[in-house]
């Protein structure tokens, strides 16, 4: 609830539309419902100006939609990440609008409308492998009320594709720069724009790649200026930052 409403509830106790009882039922769930199994933080939106997201993995099919079916008693949109289509199912048995996105491995249920920034997000992949972990960025910008510009394989393999794509690049407020392999391509991102670049490793790569980590140091140890660095493959987390950027 935000200060107005709860303002709004405790006027209309005051004039004796509503009784005390009923005003608690409508309060008791402040600052957080205690679910057994979670504790879901009703003031998060409030504090952060976003709503406390589900994060899918090690959590059952159950847990997942029980989670969900509490959110949907408040005005907000949802976003769970890392879900997989069993946890998908169970939530659309209880919420038909919920929308699977298989790539990025989340569930959405928009409840409202957000108001769209002028700006946009422009979210770059090195490669075709790496669209999961860059579709996890988008849709959570995308969830939050941001656009977003997709720019899909455009590693530093084949530069040109890149410098094809410069003008949409530049003109977005931030830009998320997502790559594997030895990640270099949010230095030279960084190095072509004026834009802040939110890199993102991920573990797509052979052997010496160790899972993401040499794209992980390669993007720490980057000589271009401007670039922020989310673990990998957090998509979540550089869509949230980015989101967060461009609403400033």
């Amino acid at each position: 609830m935000s200060p107005e409403e709860i303002k709004k509830l405790l006027q209309e106790v005051s004039e004796g539309r509503i009784s005390p009882d009923e005003a608690y039922h409508t309060l008791r769930d402040m600052p957080y419902r205690d679910l057994g199994f979670a504790k879901i933080d009703n003031h998060r939106e409030m504090r952060t100006g976003y709503p406390e997201v589900i994060f899918c993995s090690g959590k059952t099919v159950e847990q997942v939609r029980d989670i969900v079916a509490f959110m949907l008693t408040k005005d907000t949109n949802i976003l769970a990440t890392r879900a997989t289509p069993e946890m998908y199912e169970a939530v659309q048995n209880i919420c038909k609008e919920a929308v699977y996105h298989p790539l990025a491995r989340t569930i959405t249920i928009k409840k409202k409308e957000p108001e769209l920034p002028s700006t946009y997000i422009a979210v770059v992949t090195a490669g075709t492998s790496d669209i999961p972990i860059a579709e996890e960025a988008a849709i959570t910008a995308e969830i939050f009320g941001n656009r977003v510009e997709r720019i899909f394989d455009v590693g530093v393999a084949g530069i040109h594709r890149l410098v094809d794509n410069l003008p949409r690049i530049r003109d977005a407020r931030i830009v998320v720069v997502i790559a594997g392999m030895e990640g270099a391509l949010p230095s030279i991102v960084a190095g072509l724009i004026s834009r802040p670049v939110i890199a993102v490793p991920t573990s797509i790569g052979y052997g010496a790649n160790f899972q993401g980590l040499s794209a992980l140091l390669g993007m720490l140890t980057s000589c271009s200026s401007g670039i922020a660095v989310v673990n990998i493959d957090n998509g979540f987390g550089a869509g949230f930052f980015a989101s967060m950027i461009n609403k400033l």
